[in-house]
């Protein structure tokens, strides 16, 4: 199987899209995106890299219900399926590989 790579913003999405566990749209993943990370985050970015990452098969979307709250629209839902899952897991053991690669005294500061 060919390998998928994300991109950073790609990734922190995709891991609030998860964090969120279908309960997250648009609103509420570029909200909780500047509350856990402190970046300042459009909603039309946020939305464009949901509909790439459901395009690549890392999340599923589904519509909600409309609410008069919302002018009678339905909210699109995003959910991380199993390709998504394991994306993520495949990213986090490659980062905890490296990081053990790297020397101790390696990320001291220095006088350069």
């Amino acid at each position: 199987m060919r390998r998928t790579y994300l991109g950073e913003f790609e990734e922190v999405v995709l891991l609030m899209v998860a964090i969120l566990d279908g309960q997250g749209y648009g609103v509420t993943i570029s909200q909780a995106l500047e509350e856990h990370t402190g970046r300042s985050v459009t909603f039309g970015t946020v939305h464009n890299t949901l509909i790439r990452l459901e395009e690549k098969g890392f999340v599923k979307s589904e519509l909600g219900g409309a609410s008069t709250d919302r002018g009678g629209r339905r909210k699109r839902m995003f959910k991380v399926t199993a390709l998504g899952s394991r994306a993520l897991q495949e990213i986090q053991q490659l980062r905890k590989d490296l990081w053990q690669m790297v020397p101790p005294n390696s990320l001291k500061l220095s006088g350069l």
